[in-house]
């Protein structure tokens, strides 16, 4: 959970420091708002086991597979949108190097939480079998 908190706060701080066209309907609100998200519930649930408060039950780790899940989907939403955008503010009349090198980034980024996300949903589902 660790490795996807850092991932995903460097993507959110990618995603912050982009340029943002107001002329064009951008979902970067959302990729914003699906990054914060994530990160303070996957804190939020890193402190609920890491405190021991799970007692290692089997609807706790339900509850898990739920909500990483949940995250991965969420996250699988927002890189999709990021990429697109990306693609099409490549293709424009304003290409800035950085600021396309900087979209590039965050979507590499994103992707990879996504999959991060995706390879916890897995184990805690084994996890899940395992009760």
């Amino acid at each position: 959970m660790f490795i996807s908190q850092v991932f995903g706060g460097l993507m959110l701080s990618l995603v912050a420091s982009t340029l943002i066209d107001p002329t064009f309907i951008n979902p970067q609100a959302y990729v914003i708002s699906v990054a914060i998200f994530c990160f303070i519930m996957t804190f939020l649930w890193l402190l609920v086991f890491a405190c021991g408060c799970h007692q290692n039950r089997s609807y706790w780790a339900s509850a898990d597979v739920a909500y990483h899940g949940f995250a991965a989907l969420l996250y699988l939403s927002a890189s999709v949108l990021l990429a697109f955008v990306t693609i099409i503010f490549s293709q424009g009349s304003l290409k800035d190097t950085l600021t396309y090198k900087l979209d590039v980034a965050a979507v590499v980024f994103s992707f990879f939480t996504t999959l991060l996300y995706v390879i916890h949903t897995v184990f805690s589902a084994i996890r899940w079998k395992s009760f």
